[in-house]
């Protein structure tokens, strides 16, 4: 029982840990935003869809 009790402290000390983390992360970390640009490329022998809901 002792070793039960001495894992689930551990877990809790970790879990614990892990929350205090991802809040300071999410409290004090400022993203920056930024334009994106990405480019897609399709094979030639492929066709574009032609619209939403169209079944292939």
């Amino acid at each position: 029982m002792p070793t039960l009790f001495r894992l689930l402290a551990i877990l809790a000390v970790a879990g614990a840990v892990a929350a205090a983390a991802m809040t300071a992360l999410a409290t004090l970390v400022t993203p920056t935003p930024r334009e994106i640009t990405t480019t897609i490329r399709l094979p030639p022998d492929s066709k574009a869809p032609t619209g939403a809901g169209h079944a292939r």
